[in-house]
């Protein structure tokens, strides 16, 4: 993924500059991310897309909020721009950190610099925010709004149909990130009612010991059987597997996920991997995209899940107007 400055009138910064060490008691700061990831065995094709990513930056200049669940390492654009021409990503949605609360700054100042035909964003939103506010940020290329349960520093879940009335004009969709994926059987019926496109977080944040057969799993598969605007995010899942090596029991989770509505699913690396601590160990996003493409053998399969699916979603130009 090349760097390609555009103009914005958003303040702009030096986005590839090393963060500083933040310091804060309360907030454990993260592993960093890998200094070089594998080459994968597999090669994607042109216009693969990472659509969940973070970047962080120079909390002088993007300070984060003060409750907060993890304090990020540094992990600059031109980090992530190294490990997308390793493993091969073309395009990226960068979903605006719960560090950063509502500040989406760092964020807009990334698809500024990429440009709107490889980036795309998601916001996080003050429940006051205004249209004019959502106006800019879509000019600026956001797309969505994440809520929370899992984080601090967004809405939780209680914000859903707040939000999508406030986003609706503009057809953006809600991101929703749970704890745990039994959450979404608890919401289901709320969540077949709201009136703009959801997007599940990490194979709807199921752990890999529930199993496909899980309520909440349940839920989330009838949700996308019987809506035609919600879709899921395959990410993440090194986080819920009870396998560190191979990743066993996540396997049928994400053939379920195929098997019910390929047309709404797209994958996500989770770069710079937030949130893990000492001892744990940081994946290896090489190692990752080759699994993805184990579990996704079917060559046009995979590509819809890499390029069609995310160009239909965040609106990127199809494949042959790229």
């Amino acid at each position: 993924m090349e760097r390609r400055d555009q103009g914005s009138g958003h303040h702009r910064a030096e986005l590839g500059a090393s963060m500083t060490q933040h310091q804060a008691g309360e907030a454990a700061v993260c592993l960093p991310p890998l200094a070089r990831v594998s080459r994968p065995r597999h090669a994607l094709p042109p216009h693969a897309t990472d659509c969940h990513c973070h970047v962080y930056d120079d909390p002088a200049r993007y300070p984060l909020v003060e409750h907060r669940s993890y304090t990020p390492a540094p992990a600059t654009l031109a980090q992530y721009i190294a490990m997308c021409d390793q493993v091969g990503l073309g395009r990226t949605v960068q979903v605006s950190a719960s560090v950063y609360g509502a500040d989406n700054r760092l964020t807009l100042d990334v698809i500024a610099a990429l440009g709107q035909h490889r980036a795309r964003g998601v916001a996080g939103l003050r429940p006051d925010v205004g249209p004019q506010e959502i106006e800019d940020l879509h000019r600026g290329g956001m797309r969505g709004v994440r809520v929370s349960t899992h984080v601090k520093g967004y809405g939780g879940t209680q914000a859903i149909s707040h939000f999508a009335r406030v986003i609706r004009p503009l057809g953006w969709h809600v991101q929703v990130h749970v704890n745990n994926v039994d959450e979404l059987a608890e919401l289901e019926e709320e969540l077949m009612r709201v009136p703009v496109p959801l997007v599940f977080d990490h194979l709807g944040c199921a752990q890999g010991t529930q199993g496909p057969d899980s309520r909440g799993f349940q839920a989330l598969l009838r949700l996308m059987q019987r809506r035609e605007d919600c879709w899921t995010k395959i990410s993440s899942w090194y986080r819920r597997s009870s396998d560190a090596v191979n990743y066993s029991d996540m396997a049928p989770l994400v053939h379920a996920l195929v098997e019910t509505r390929p047309d709404r699913l797209v994958f996500g690396s989770n770069w710079p991997h937030p949130a893990l601590f000492a001892p744990a160990q940081v994946p290896d996003d090489g190692h990752l995209i080759d699994k993805f493409c184990v579990w996704v053998q079917d060559e046009a399969l995979r590509n819809r899940i890499l390029v069609d699916n995310p160009a239909a979603l965040y609106g990127f130009p199809q494949a042959e107007q790229a």
